[in-house]
């Protein structure tokens, strides 16, 4: 064994951090969460998100702790691996790995379907081929060049967000929103109970892939000061956005007329201000931004995660290359096969009666909501295996808070298991052929650099 000498350059500072834990996620502000309104109404999908916002909220004040302490391009798959040994660095791989390259495919066919409300004759899939491309190419110039970028169009989502909540203020209306707002009731019941269940994954997708910064560890600037910043500002952000942005569009107008559509934003501003409408036109235009932003930043955070799992052998070493600018290009263009292989796959593949969008969104949070379970086991273990392992942030109310995380998240998962069975079974079936692989390549883990941050030696 030798000592790894394959490592990324640091350049990332705080601010950086932060538009990369909110880029990550801020797509779930502009699309995706208003299938959960056709599961649960719009009152049922509000409860959903509270006690998701709960759980992530959680999550990450405890995930912070195992970010800061151990730096690592792996994010989840380090922690799990340092704590119960490979197969279990290979289960939060496997199941990082699936979150982050099922998310893009979603977020590229909403970057077509805005340009189409611009562009009618402009197919969406070739839109979203056209923006892996961009994409691709972007963070393969390097990762500061990306992360700066990231925080650009990040800033101008969330103004964005704030300019819809503000515009669509005046033709908002409580009675709209709570119309028929317990999945498809007036009133709630035993009824509304399953529906809360069911838009689980859309709640989730309002947060989905903010651990994701933890990727860009290895790349930050004195990480155990500069992520917990990132991290406990980006959540409080992304709570406020979601909730605003929820009850706003769901309060003009009819709101079952957006819950199964891509665009939700644009259409409902259209209610309040007209199709032809100077504000409705920046929306879509500059809502783009917010769509890019989570885009371009999973971009980075699947190319770590497939570096990372490269470079400790559970994957061809070939992905672990970097290229001249010190990124991670063939791990790059792997997932961009995967996504754009998904994307013209819409309309040959039906999933449970489901869009292509939403069939995405529950394969990534499968993903996610596995990894949180053993990220959250890993903070037990490695509290008592290793005490004295340096923590410059340690979740607060240990053990309450993260036990909260864990719980919450073994409760989505059983949900998410009865109520998409289909997509549990693929999930299942990707995870299988990981450890299938695995088990094929001893030879080529005994042989990967030694890796400290891996193993705790």
């Amino acid at each position: 064994m030798t000592i790894t000498t394959t490592t990324l350059k640091p350049t990332l500072g705080t601010l950086h951090l932060w538009g990369i834990c909110v880029g990550l996620v801020i797509s779930g502000e502009y699309f995706g969460w208003s299938y959960g309104w056709g599961a649960a109404g719009t009152l049922g999908f509000l409860i959903t998100t509270l006690i998701v916002a709960t759980m992530y909220t959680c999550f990450i004040f405890s995930f912070t702790e195992l970010t800061t302490a151990i730096p690592h391009a792996g994010g989840p798959f380090a922690y799990s691996r340092r704590a119960f040994g490979e197969k279990a660095g290979l289960v939060a791989g496997l199941a990082t790995l699936i979150e982050f390259v099922f998310a893009p495919p979603a977020i590229a066919m909403a970057i077509g379907a805005y340009l189409n409300v611009q562009f009618p004759e402009l197919d969406p899939r070739h839109a979203a081929v056209g923006a892996y491309i961009i994409f691709m190419g972007l963070n393969i110039l390097g990762v500061s060049i990306a992360a700066t970028f990231e925080l650009i169009v990040t800033v101008l989502a969330v103004l964005e967000l704030l300019v819809f909540m503000g515009v669509v203020m005046p033709g908002f209306s409580f009675s709209n929103f709570a119309l028929n707002g317990w999945s498809g009731a007036d009133t709630f019941s035993i009824a509304s109970v399953p529906g809360i269940f069911a838009a689980i994954p859309f709640a989730i997708w309002f947060f989905l892939a903010i651990e994701g910064a933890a990727m860009a560890a290895e790349e930050a600037k004195d990480p155990k000061r500069t992520i917990p910043k990132a991290y406990l500002s980006g959540i409080l952000t992304l709570v406020f956005l979601a909730l605003g942005v929820m009850v706003m569009a769901g309060g003009v107008g009819d709101w079952r007329q957006l819950s199964n559509i891509n665009d939700p934003l644009p259409q409902a501003m259209k209610a309040v201000v007209g199709s032809n409408s100077s504000w409705m036109h920046m929306l879509v235009w500059i809502g783009l931004f917010g769509l890019v932003a989570s885009f371009h930043g999973i971009i980075l955070g699947y190319s770590r995660q497939f570096f990372a799992l490269a470079r400790a052998g559970y994957l061809p070493k070939s992905l672990a290359k970097l290229s001249r600018f010190q990124t991670p290009h063939r791990a790059i263009l792997a997932g961009g096969v995967i996504g754009i292989a998904a994307i013209y796959s819409d309309g040959l593949v039906n999933l449970q009666g489901m869009t292509l969008t939403a069939a995405m969104i529950t394969m990534s949070v499968f993903g996610a909501i596995v990894m949180y379970i053993i990220s959250m086991l890993s903070l037990f273990k490695l509290r008592k295996t290793e005490p004295l392992l340096e923590r410059t942030f340690r979740a607060p109310g240990y053990p309450i808070v993260p036990g909260i995380a864990l719980f919450l998240a073994l409760v989505c998962l059983l949900a998410m298991a009865w109520f998409n069975a289909v997509i549990g079974l693929i999930f299942i079936c990707f995870m299988v052929i990981g450890f299938v692989y695995f088990q094929l390549t001893a030879k080529q883990r005994f042989d990967a650099p030694v890796d400290a941050m891996l193993t705790g030696i």
